[in-house]
């Protein structure tokens, strides 16, 4: 007899049959990570919606670009290491509508049942559709996945005009695979700069100056009002609270993402706005974990590697029956992925009155880094152009190194700080005052 839901599962036990539904970077990590574990599930079975093989969705943008081949994008096949005898299965184009908890068997779309002893949901995310009319029109796209990339790789191959409504990460790197492709591409933005909860507003200003030289247009401080039917179904233009009709054949939306917390949600599992996890990622059923974009961890939701990453080795742990000390929220860097835009960020963007600000700009080699520092110490930095420093500024952020009269070589390098951070000398209170600048143009 199968145990029911009421039951917890002994973490000691091997696992006989571990099911994942969502075939995507999560999944493949999570089961890239049992494979070289000693005690793995005896047999895994993976249930993708997509009718591809597992891919690398942070190459889209660089493959919409025309920068790669379309092969460059899979991700290996599992090798379980040597004595490892796992049996892994994978299912693609399959769609699962039933989780019975009580038995612990999932239905599919297609009518086959699975039955489980641990079900892993990492059923990602997809894009995030204003409540504006005429967003369900033809031409109307997101930019989440293979499919969605696709789509948009096909259109531009007949040229005409696309408006990309979000000026953040994933909105500048459809518009800029777009504009290469040979299309005429607008950007919206709704704040007054881009990426603007990465960037301060001269970093974008920056960004912002080495896109339009490209050929993108972009428009700041501006409000999506609706879509405009051409009266068979497709959008023909988009039309902007100012009054601004912009004519457009296609239009992406990069606003945001939705976690896919339906499964979830339909299970009878506890959901707020993905589905909720504890630092064992858990859910409300023992038997249940879940994984990336569509969990929620605290307050926490996610869409960046890093954390997910983070999260796939915590689980492997728990499912391979070792101790763990269980997932916590790390700062993460943020880096932008358009080819001759070097950009690296973290920390806070805003500077508070216990902030020392340190800023070096140099406009002719198109170089900008500020960095925060709180008590002698890297709080947040925002470097643009040469971010060779971006890593080991984010790592002494994080391990707390205490830069003291090293403090102003941080604008300099960090060649010039570690030489500094070498003498003794390091350990004394900085003397220099709260904001420093070195402007190249100045000098």
């Amino acid at each position: 007899m199968r145990p029911d839901a009421t039951t917890r599962p002994d973490d000691r036990a091997p696992i006989d049959h571990l099911v994942i539904v969502g075939n995507g970077m999560a999944a493949h990590r999570l089961v890239a990570t049992l494979c070289s574990k000693p005690r793995p599930p005896r047999r895994i079975t993976v249930i993708g919606e997509e009718v591809s093989a597992a891919y690398n969705r942070i190459l889209l943008s660089p493959w919409l670009a025309g920068e790669m081949e379309r092969g460059a994008l899979r991700l290996p096949e599992h090798t379980p290491t040597t004595g490892n005898r796992t049996r892994i299965e994978t299912r693609l184009g399959e769609r699962i509508i039933d989780i019975d908890r009580d038995t612990r068997r999932i239905t599919t779309a297609r009518g086959a049942t699975l039955d489980y002893d641990r079900l892993v949901l990492a059923t990602g995310s997809r894009s995030a559709m204003p409540p504006v009319p005429g967003v369900a029109l033809g031409g109307v796209h997101g930019f989440r996945d293979l499919g969605d990339a696709e789509i948009l790789a096909e259109a531009a191959r007949h040229g005409g005009r696309a408006v990309v409504i979000g000026g953040g990460l994933l909105g500048l790197e459809a518009a800029e695979g777009l504009r290469k492709r040979g299309m005429r591409v607008r950007v919206i933005q709704r704040s007054a700069h881009l990426m603007n909860r990465q960037l301060d507003a001269t970093a974008a200003g920056l960004l912002r100056g080495e896109l339009e030289a490209r050929g993108l247009e972009i428009i700041t401080d501006a409000h999506l009002s609706e879509l405009e039917d051409n009266g068979r179904g497709r959008v023909r233009a988009v039309h902007l609270a100012d009054g601004t009709r912009l004519a457009a054949d296609h239009v992406v939306i990069a606003t945001g993402i939705a976690p896919n917390v339906e499964p979830g949600r339909t299970a009878g599992l506890e959901c707020d706005r993905a589905i909720r996890v504890d630092e064992q990622m858990t859910t409300s059923d023992p038997a249940i974990h879940a994984l990336g974009e569509c969990c929620q961890f605290g307050s926490s939701t996610f869409g960046l590697v890093e954390p997910i990453w983070q999260q796939a080795e915590v689980l492997a742990a728990r499912l391979a029956g070792e101790d763990t000390p269980g997932y916590r929220d790390r700062p993460t860097a943020t880096k932008l992925k358009i080819s001759g835009v070097a950009l690296y960020a973290f920390g806070p963007i805003e500077a508070t009155p216990d902030h020392d600000v340190l800023t070096y700009h140099d406009p002719e080699q198109g170089e900008y880094r500020r960095l925060l520092l709180r008590d002698g110490r890297v709080d947040g930095a925002v470097l643009y152009g040469d971010t060779a420093m971006g890593p080991w500024l984010f790592a002494r952020s994080q391990d707390g190194t205490h830069f003291g009269a090293a403090r102003r070589a941080l604008l300099l390098g960090q060649a010039d700080t570690e030489t500094l951070l070498d003498d003794a000398s390091a350990d004394a209170p900085a003397t220099t005052s709260a904001t420093d600048t070195i402007d190249q143009e100045a000098a």
